[in-house]
């Protein structure tokens, strides 16, 4: 049980990660990391010793984050925009952290397959079949959400193909 929850530990980063590209907010993706881990403890009778924890932990995380903005839904409540001032990830120079705060702003306005998508693919750096497995979507419907996704970025960015 030990290597599990060491395991889990160093998974911490990317799950706030993700849950941040889910949530759109610091606070929720925080309790949305929390929700994840404590329902990963609780059911870590039905991991597979050998099968990628990371895969496992993405979709927990990602059936909580359903269940959450169902429930939102259910009682009316509206999400609130992300601060523009907030970042993630390393303290850098200015620069980085206005890049980082546009490339936010543009998988904000990603509809929420294909920020999912990106998300696992592009920014967790997982194989499309390992993501399609955590969205339980066919590869093909994966690789659409990904170029769509990835187009719409870029034409955010103003980048060219």
């Amino acid at each position: 049980m030990a290597a599990f929850e060491n395991e889990l530990l160093l998974l911490l980063p990317r799950l706030r990660r993700f849950a941040r590209s889910l949530t759109h907010d610091a606070a929720d993706a925080d309790d949305l990391a929390q929700i994840t881990i404590e329902k990963a403890l609780m059911a870590r009778g039905s991991w597979q010793a050998g099968t990628r924890l990371d895969s496992w932990m993405y979709r927990i995380m990602r059936n909580a984050w359903i269940d959450t903005a169902r429930s939102r839904t259910r009682a009316a409540q509206t999400f609130i925009a992300e601060d523009a001032g907030l970042g993630v990830g390393a303290p850098g120079g200015a620069e980085a952290r206005v890049a980082l705060n546009e490339v936010e702003a543009a998988m904000r306005t990603l509809p929420d397959e294909q920020r999912e998508a990106v998300a696992l693919v592009l920014v967790e750096g997982l194989a499309y079949k390992e993501a399609a497995d955590i969205l339980d979507i066919p590869m093909g419907t994966l690789t659409s959400r990904l170029v769509r996704g990835r187009q719409a970025l870029m034409a955010r960015l103003g980048e060219t193909a």
